[in-house]
């Protein structure tokens, strides 16, 4: 939510910043009430202990990974769970977070297969708190209330086509005002085009259908990444990352309004792209497979490459996708290497600096001034935010984990392949 104009854009933070903490009990999607990964939650425990139950509200046991974030909505938490680890049905389940006892498993789809790491149950669920809605890596979407009763169902890949991505579909919606868009960028394995998705979240009703061309080649056309919402000069956009291009799309028709190219400056094979995007300090910042992560400035209409590139930076994330407060990013890479930098300017305001050596899928979240981050080997990593590196804490629980960390009311949700941990004394 940001604007060019310094007057607009100061009153803009202003509004973001209220929003963040009239909203910061609820994670309503993947990347926490703004979609910038960041909460204004205080109190936060730093330290626990999974072998003793230190700091540990309860568990629940988990029948498979995922790469699926839980989802809170005041006393509910919503997950999307592969039934078993490798075939079987992926079903949305709804715990009631004061305890974790689960209070409804409802079937989203059959089908569920692994690849690689990651199995059918990647999208994480988003709701408004009144429905959820949920899709899977088969490609069936579906709504449900909160007492579990399905509203609607789609079957993305009957109507369009199959999904073509080299690892399976992975992409979670975006939802803005009671409206989902779904990406669908993929090539490695069709030679379909790719395409965006504006569906009616009350009705399931496709409201516009746009194909994304571009000429990436072999696996750079895939990408599992999640829109972003970009807003300036009162206007709104989506945006998406992917094929070696960043895209703006008209909210109302889905027209593509600008694209910015540089994400794949050599043409390479094999730029398939996972972070997502992220919309702070009036920038969009876009990473790639490693280098570069790019910084576009709003307000371009076409071709804006060479004209609304605001900075580039040559050591990007791959696969974690970055946290922000607006005024300094945070990057994480899948080796556990951080380099903070500063969001207007792409300035290194420190690093490289090394957590513990591992590899990480799991984003990292930002919250009572503190950067939270945990490894596949299910190590998370507290650091502190600002401008020079503390290590606070580090977390073992020893169980795979691709899932990112969601916060509300005083509580972190860790999800392991064996577990969901509450962590902390809920508010």
């Amino acid at each position: 939510m940001k604007m060019t104009h310094r007057l607009v854009l100061a009153l803009t933070v202003t509004l973001s910043a209220a929003a963040v903490t009239l909203s910061a009990d609820n994670w309503p999607q993947w990347r926490g009430p703004l979609a910038t990964g960041a909460s204004a939650e205080k109190g936060l425990p730093e330290k626990w202990s999974t072998g003793t139950g230190d700091n540990i509200a309860w568990k629940v046991p988990m029948p498979s990974r995922s790469g699926a974030t839980p989802i809170i909505w005041n006393d509910t938490v919503f997950l999307n769970v592969a039934a078993q680890p490798d075939s079987g049905d992926i079903e949305l389940w709804s715990l009631n977070r004061k305890t974790g006892d689960v209070a409804w498993k409802k079937t989203i789809a059959a089908g569920n297969y692994r690849i690689n790491k990651q199995n059918m149950s990647s999208p994480s669920p988003v709701t408004d708190g009144k429905m959820v809605w949920v899709l899977t890596g088969v490609g069936i979407l579906k709504a449900f209330d909160f007492k579990g009763a399905e509203l609607w169902a789609r079957d993305i890949q009957k109507d369009y086509g199959a999904f073509g991505l080299n690892w399976g579909y992975a992409s979670s919606p975006l939802l803005h005002q009671g409206m989902l868009y779904v990406p669908v960028l993929h090539g490695m394995k069709t030679d379909d085009p790719s395409y965006v998705l504006k569906i009616d979240g009350a009705t399931g009703k496709t409201l516009w259908k746009v194909e994304r061309p571009t000429d990436a080649v072999v696996e750079s056309p895939d990408a599992y990444t999640t829109p972003a919402l970009l807003e300036y000069d009162g206007k709104k956009e989506i945006v998406v990352s992917g094929a070696d291009i960043v895209t703006g799309h008209d909210l109302e028709s889905g027209k593509e309004l600008w694209r910015a190219h540089g994400l794949n400056p050599g043409k390479a094979r094999n730029y398939r792209i996972i972070a997502s995007p992220v919309v702070a300090g009036g920038l969009v910042i876009a990473p790639t497979r490693i280098r570069p992560m790019i910084a576009i400035k709003p307000g371009g209409r076409g071709d804006i490459t060479a004209t609304h590139t605001a900075w580039t930076f040559d050591r990007g994330p791959d696969v974690p996708t970055p946290v922000t407060d607006g005024k300094l990013l945070y990057c994480v890479s899948d080796r556990g290497v951080v380099e903070v930098l500063d969001v207007k300017t792409g300035t290194v305001v420190y690093g490289p600096e090394r957590l513990q050596p591992a590899i990480y899928s799991a984003s990292p979240i930002l919250a009572d001034g503190k950067i939270y981050v945990t490894s596949e080997e299910g190590l998370t990593s507290v650091f502190r935010a600002g401008d020079k590196f503390e290590l606070i804490a580090e977390n073992a629980t020893e169980e795979y984990t691709l899932s990112t960390i969601a916060v509300s009311k005083g509580q972190l949700f860790l999800r392991t392949e064996k577990f969901l941990y509450a962590i902390g004394k809920s508010r």
